[in-house]
């Protein structure tokens, strides 16, 4: 655990905030560059990107006080404390979605071709973040004896052998990344890359729920796993949707004709 990362000139640089600070730059730049691939405007997509980091950080941390409310309840004081960690991703997709709706309909941006950017620069933010997670001790794995068990602590500085549940999510975005990339070049249609992500993600994430030691429940609900089903379920659902409407022996549903800074959301 190193939750100081390190000090500067007597200022503290928490690992959980400058690990998610890198994860904002990265993300944005590999997003704002997917665009430019895609035959966007970077420079909308780049405004419309940095427009929409305080939202999806507010709606992340939102998400996970009211899966701990027990917890802040008590200490409303923490709720926006720097120096902890402490995000749920899903309450940020949520949110941010939400509101770039209207940002995209101002800006004539495709809606799909957008989101297939902004869903790169989300996995690649998440990989730096999740090792934020390991150096802070939060969303630390459960305690096991199994082959892949790394001695590591909890948020709470106790060092046990766990499941390196952090790095696993960081291997998973890696994961989901090339193989959305790979949906999208075999169909290349708006919005392909964006639904492929959310589905693999969510299946990867229902699986790495069982390594973690603490679990976000709603009553006896179990909060991440209950939204990433919903996820993956409306993913195929709106995938297999563009491929009914495909032309008949066509992959080309979609694709990029360098107009994609016009409005294209029928």
């Amino acid at each position: 655990m190193r939750r100081i990362l390190f000090q500067w000139c007597g200022i503290r640089f928490y690992a959980y905030p400058t690990m998610l600070y890198f994860g904002l730059v990265f993300g944005v730049i590999g997003g704002t560059y997917a665009a430019s691939l895609r035959g966007l405007d970077p420079a909308r997509v780049y405004t419309v990107l940095l427009l929409l980091i305080l939202p999806a950080l507010a709606g992340a941390r939102i998400l996970f006080v009211v899966s701990h409310w027990q917890t802040y309840r008590r200490e409303p004081s923490r709720i926006w404390r720097r120096s902890e960690g402490g995000a749920a991703l899903y309450g940020g997709l949520v949110l941010s979605f939400i509101l770039s709706l209207p940002l995209l309909a101002a800006l004539r941006i495709s809606i799909g071709a957008f989101w297939d950017a902004a869903a790169v620069a989300m996995l690649i933010g998440m990989i730096p973040t999740k090792f934020g997670c390991l150096l802070n001790g939060c969303c630390a794995g459960r305690p096991t004896q199994g082959p892949l068990g790394l001695y590591l602590p909890n948020e709470y500085g106790i060092w046990r052998r766990r499941w390196p549940a952090q790095p696993l999510e960081a291997g998973l975005a890696v994961v989901v990344l090339i193989g959305s990339f790979a949906a999208q070049k075999w169909f290349p249609a708006d919005g392909v890359l964006f639904l492929t992500a959310l589905a693999g993600y969510g299946a990867g994430r229902w699986w790495l729920e069982s390594t973690r030691e603490t679990i976000d429940r709603v009553g006896p609900l179990n909060l991440h796993r209950a939204i990433s089903a919903a996820l993956v379920a409306l993913s195929l659902a709106s995938l297999a949707i563009i491929w009914w409407h495909a032309p008949a022996g066509s992959m080309e549903i979609g694709k990029s004709d360098g107009h994609h800074n016009e409005a294209s959301n029928e």
